[in-house]
């Protein structure tokens, strides 16, 4: 009898295991499509260091080598150059010294058109870190480590270099997207940063003070923090979106743009600031969450531009002020959290119901607590969502569904070859051979100027060669467009075929 007990358990044993794998196999697996970015495909770094699926790190260890093998193929060290700049490019002289000289002398004109003297700001060269997402090539890095640079260096963990084109850039959430041509590269698995724990370990890989690869360890120490860093290409502060993972794990300077893993590998966050007195590591270090990575990059692949959604209203966080700032302020005295202080009348905030003096409490069903936490959940939408918002008034919690609306108070797309599109004019990209004649590295020409921002604003001509958009050198149309974004105010700055000067058009596109 107990021989055949034992037969009977064993028999079970055998069923119920096979039962367990079928079952992963059919719903686990299958299912597992890392928020869209693989389509089933594992990386072979994850592979090689054993963080296939199913067969992660436990993540109570204390031995990091697993996650860190994994990781650090896909982080990668970028070098930026940006060229001297000239006041006045040394095109010979020929014929008059401007193309209006025919119309006024030529001190008039250097006034009209910015004339200056000749000088020279040196050349200058930096370097960060970024985060290979795709195995085709594309990287994701801090706005503020490409910005402006008239050349960028990829350099992988394997010592090969690459030339890299920028895809998109948004200087309010600090988010660069930056391409090479390469295939098959290791690139990271994004995580989840709602998940994020506070006092979980998680590791910091870059290329901090020049060196090679480095990788720190730290733990969590907060969630959602603004340190009033981060402004919009037009330098407004209060566009400018925070809401960052704070850690202890060692970042330095050319960190910026690294990685932030979790001890599965995955990326949670992408490294961009410090707290220090000395512009070296004094104890804490801020990620951007990899769930506003997710939709930045997303929107400046596609669009070029992020499609970024408006709540509608303007807020001060309550529990900052002690009793007399908020007699100041207009604010109860017994208000804690986000206080509504004024609501536009063309916002979703507005035609949703919600007025000033309102508390918000939650959004899209998560409690909120400061401006930086619903900062961060709204900066995920885009304009045309709809978002359940709770809000305290009278005592009396009131939930409304919200539409958010774009900066222009409409639910439009917006795409950079709109705003290209609204100067009003062709353009072509500077032939190679012509550029070698003008001495330049290249152009856009003017070949017509039609209606538009141009013949609104500015007197110039057919035939104008376009050199940089905001002191960024451009080489081609589609760098041009990569350079007007979505800016509201440009300043176009070029030359005219056989004229001697460098002249600078300032433009508005407030009204286009």
């Amino acid at each position: 009898m107990k021989w055949k007990q034992i037969v009977f358990t064993m028999a079970i044993s055998v069923v119920t295991t096979l039962a367990v794998i079928w079952g992963y196999g059919t719903f686990i697996k299958k299912n597992n499509t890392y928020a869209g970015q693989l389509n089933g495909f594992m990386p072979a770094n994850y592979k090689y260091a054993g963080l296939s699926e199913g067969n992660n790190a436990p993540g109570n260890t204390l031995d990091f080598t697993i996650p860190a093998e994994a990781a650090t193929p896909a982080v990668v060290h970028i070098k930026t150059k940006t060229n001297a700049k000239q006041v006045n490019n040394n095109l010979p002289k020929k014929q008059p010294n401007n193309p209006f000289s025919d119309l006024f002398d030529d001190d008039m004109m250097s006034q009209l058109f910015g004339g200056r003297g000749r000088g020279v700001i040196p050349e200058q060269r930096a370097s960060g870190s970024g985060v290979i997402i795709s195995d085709d090539g594309y990287i994701v890095t801090n706005n503020h480590v490409v910005e402006n640079a008239d050349e960028i260096t990829v350099t992988l963990s394997n010592k090969k270099t690459y030339k890299a084109k920028v895809i998109g850039t948004d200087a309010a959430y600090d988010l660069s997207v930056i391409k090479i041509e390469a295939a098959g590269l290791p690139f990271l698995i994004y995580g989840n940063s709602d998940d994020v724990k506070i006092g979980q370990w998680v590791l910091a890989i870059g290329y901090p003070l020049n060196l090679e690869t480095t990788v720190t360890a730290g733990i969590v120490s907060a969630k959602a923090r603004t340190l009033g860093l981060n402004k919009d290409k037009n330098g407004d502060a209060r566009a400018g979106v925070e809401s960052f993972i704070q850690t202890d794990a060692a970042v330095n300077m050319g960190n910026s743009g690294g990685a932030l893993i979790n001890t599965d590998g995955k990326l949670i966050g992408v490294n961009s600031a410090i707290a220090s007195p000395t512009g070296y590591y004094s104890g804490y270090s801020y990620a951007i969450p990899v769930n506003i990575v997710k939709k930045v990059i997303d929107d400046l692949i596609k669009f070029g531009t992020v499609q970024r959604g408006f709540l509608g209203v303007s807020f001060v966080n309550a529990s900052d002020y002690n009793d007399d700032e908020k007699k100041k302020q207009g604010i109860p005295l017994g208000a804690e959290g986000i206080y509504v202080s004024d609501v536009p009348t063309d916002g979703g905030a507005y035609e949703a119901g919600i007025r000033k003096g309102d508390i918000l409490k939650k959004i899209n069903g998560k409690e909120i607590y400061s401006g930086a936490e619903m900062q961060g959940l709204i900066s995920r939408q885009k304009p045309g969502d709809k978002l359940p918002v709770t809000y305290l008034r009278n005592g009396k919690e009131n939930t409304v569904q919200v539409t958010l609306k774009n900066k222009a108070g409409n639910y439009d797309i917006v795409k950079a070859e709109a705003v290209l599109e609204s100067l009003g004019a062709d353009f072509t990209t500077l032939d190679p051979k012509k550029a070698r004649d003008y001495g330049v590295a290249g152009g856009v020409i003017v070949k017509r100027i039609n209606e538009g921002a141009l013949y609104d604003q500015t007197r110039m001509k057919d035939g104008f060669i376009i050199l940089k958009v905001n002191d960024k050198e451009v080489k081609s149309v589609e760098e041009m467009k990569t350079a007007v974004g979505t800016n509201k105010t440009i300043t176009i700055s070029g030359f005219y075929p056989g004229y001697d000067g460098l002249y600078e058009y300032p433009i508005s596109l407030e009204a286009q």
